[in-house]
């Protein structure tokens, strides 16, 4: 790491829900913090379910979030380094965000060294014991065919029936994310546990919860979830020492 740089990470935008004017607000806050944050960033991790819903047609992106998509262009540009973890709200990505962006894209949980301190990263989809279900229909979206078939779909038609789909989802969990279920509940801290009898990890970083977590795992590991940008407003950042998890109130 540069001296005097950090480096950021946040998850779980979920940018065109609950609609438009929600969203849209919620995406000048984002590029607000951005903005806030460039002279002091390296680099900058989006963990996961930016979108609401993402599909790469082979010519046809979703419509909106020019103001989000401007503004990774422009960091790249600068030289911040930008990484994107796929969630399970935007799985279908492509090669959109690395042609024409500049962004390094990962479908899977990744490890990383900075300052000597081992980050294992990762949206947290799927991972851990349980949820059977959901990892039956992982498997199936990121199946090649399944996104040829659903690409032969009109975009307004797919990207309706999509939409849709998704804020079901949300309606269907959201409850849920708002309770700590205890550590031993919870997949992605018990994942963690599991990882540490294999090897030593000093921050397991993930999304997907919703939910801002801090816990220490050991005396020298700690899991962390970056909670949201819909309720939390919620961050960490390393500063080549110490991590901590913020909370953006402007």
């Amino acid at each position: 790491m540069t001296a005097a740089k950090n480096i950021y990470f946040l998850s779980d935008f979920h940018l065109g829900a609950p609609n438009a004017a929600e969203s849209l607000l919620r995406e000048k806050k984002i590029i607000r913090f951005l903005d806030e944050i460039k002279l002091q960033a390296e680099a900058i991790f989006i963990v996961g379910d930016l979108f609401d819903f993402w599909y790469e047609y082979k010519r046809v992106v979703p419509k909106g979030y020019v103001r989000i998509l401007g503004k990774i262009a422009e960091l790249t540009d600068a030289g911040i380094a930008v990484h994107f973890f796929v969630g399970n709200h935007d799985m279908w990505m492509k090669d959109y965000f690395q042609k024409e962006l500049n962004t390094t894209v990962y479908f899977e949980p990744k490890e990383f060294i900075f300052s000597g301190k081992r980050f294992l990263i990762g949206h947290g989809d799927g991972l851990g014991p349980g949820d059977k279900g959901y990892k039956f229909i992982k498997k199936i979206f990121r199946n090649r065919f399944s996104q040829l078939i659903f690409g032969a779909l009109p975009p307004g038609l797919g990207i309706g029936i999509a939409d849709y789909f998704s804020k079901q989802s949300r309606a269907k969990t959201g409850k849920t994310d708002e309770v700590f279920l205890g550590e031993e509940k919870e997949w992605l801290v018990i994942y963690s546990k599991n990882i540490l009898q294999q090897k030593h990890v000093d921050y397991f970083i993930f999304g997907h919860r919703h939910l801002p977590l801090d816990i220490l795992l050991n005396e020298k590991s700690r899991y962390i979830n970056l909670g949201d940008w819909i309720k939390y407003f919620t961050y960490a950042v390393f500063d080549g020492n110490n991590l901590s998890l913020e909370y953006y109130k402007k």
